[in-house]
């Protein structure tokens, strides 16, 4: 962001508070990836999938590159609630991988309390808060297309496999019932 910034002298309001989020998300990841790793990032895999994987996640730097390349405005008050909904998002997502974390250190089987008491896939809600911020910060419709793209394509994929695989659980189905696989479930 800050190479980004500087190639094209974009020094606005948007920028710099894009670099914020991004800048201290991927700070809080990586002491997160030492603190409570998550097994799935800790697999080997080989080049080629390790190709794909950074292909993959090259798309989220469309936005940041059409934010400081265009150098458009974000109204403030659309400004505000990226800023918000990124930190809602991020308590989401790190405090659920730290619930999970610890909870199956000490014991393994169905996690049914805080962050997963009324929603399976906090840690997903979260996710799509934190970049769903970064969208508002841009305004532009693409980046919130490439989210669609991947929310949809690898995120519900990703959630049905973990019902899938959680439902091996006895409890699983009242489990279900009483909570949303995206979205809390109140009832």
């Amino acid at each position: 962001m800050a190479a980004l910034m500087w190639y094209y002298q974009n020094f606005s309001v948007e920028a710099w508070i894009y670099l914020a989020l991004h800048g201290s998300y991927g700070l809080l990841w990586l002491m997160k990836d030492r603190l409570f790793p998550d097994r799935q990032w800790e697999q080997p895999c080989g080049v080629p999938y390790a190709f794909l994987v950074f292909s993959f996640l090259l798309l989220y730097w469309v936005g940041p590159f059409l934010l400081i390349a265009n150098g458009w405005n974000t109204p403030l008050p659309v400004l505000a609630g990226a800023v918000a909904l990124n930190i809602i998002g991020v308590f989401l997502h790190f405090g659920s991988d730290a619930q999970k974390y610890f909870t199956l250190q000490q014991k393994s089987g169905l996690i049914t309390s805080g962050f997963f008491q009324r929603n399976r896939n906090t840690n997903y809600l979260g996710e799509m808060f934190i970049y769903g911020g970064f969208a508002l910060t841009v305004f532009h419709w693409i980046p919130f297309a490439i989210l669609a793209f991947i929310w949809l394509g690898l995120f519900l994929p990703n959630m049905l496999k973990k019902d899938k695989s959680l439902s091996r659980y006895p409890e699983f189905n009242d489990y279900k019932k009483r909570s949303g696989l995206f979205l809390p479930r109140w009832s």
